[in-house]
């Protein structure tokens, strides 16, 4: 069960058809570039959310968002769901919830990690805010999981990116201070002015 929300989205995001409709949703990417930007995406709204969680109130809130808008059912047709209109509207929201003023800098991070354009990196964010939550909600939903248990989840998760060799590329990348958790880089104590300083000079 620990391991069920990060499987469920690798396994899409190992599937080229879903990538290259995710490529033609953003303008047209290179497929390998898709690739890369989405699975530090994913990394990076995991570890917000379990940021998110760690808080009485921001638990309170995310599971509200669970038990509202992003169940799973997301995954009854998700190729439908990524290219059916809406979806980076619905996005904007869970990303600003649990991004708040370091969605730029994310971005950018991600972006330079890819080789991806910023613009597009940042529309692919959206469009997968909603496909990151849905696999939160599917994985809470089949283990009849209570925050603590959604929190445990969470934290598996940066576990198991941390360790797992086709993702080390990308924690390492995020995690700029190596301490062996990228949370406190992407939201937490370094936060904006981290961001900031790594990418205002080019």
């Amino acid at each position: 069960m620990a391991n069920q929300m990060l499987d469920l989205l690798h396994e899409n995001l190992g599937d080229d058809n879903f990538i290259d409709n995710l490529s033609e949703q953003i303008g047209g990417a290179d497929r390998d570039q898709t690739r890369a930007a989405a699975h530090g995406i994913v990394t990076a709204l995991s570890g917000a959310a379990a940021q998110t969680a760690a808080t009485p109130a921001g638990a309170s809130s995310l599971l509200s968002m669970l038990d509202t808008d992003h169940n799973g059912s997301i995954f009854d047709n998700l190729i439908g769901a990524v290219t059916g209109g809406g979806q980076q509207q619905s996005g904007g929201g869970i990303v600003e919830s649990l991004l708040g003023n370091n969605q730029s800098g994310v971005v950018s991070m991600i972006s330079k990690m890819a080789g991806l354009d910023s613009g597009k990196t940042g529309n692919l964010l959206m469009i997968l805010a909603p496909v990151v939550l849905g696999a939160l909600g599917k994985a809470k939903n089949t283990g009849g999981l209570d925050i603590g248990g959604i929190t445990n989840l969470l934290q598996g998760n940066q576990q198991q990116a941390q360790s797992n060799p086709a993702l080390q590329m990308i924690t390492g990348f995020l995690d700029k201070n190596n301490d062996g958790n990228i949370t406190d880089d992407l939201i937490g104590g370094l936060g904006s002015n981290l961001l900031g300083g790594l990418f205002g000079k080019k």
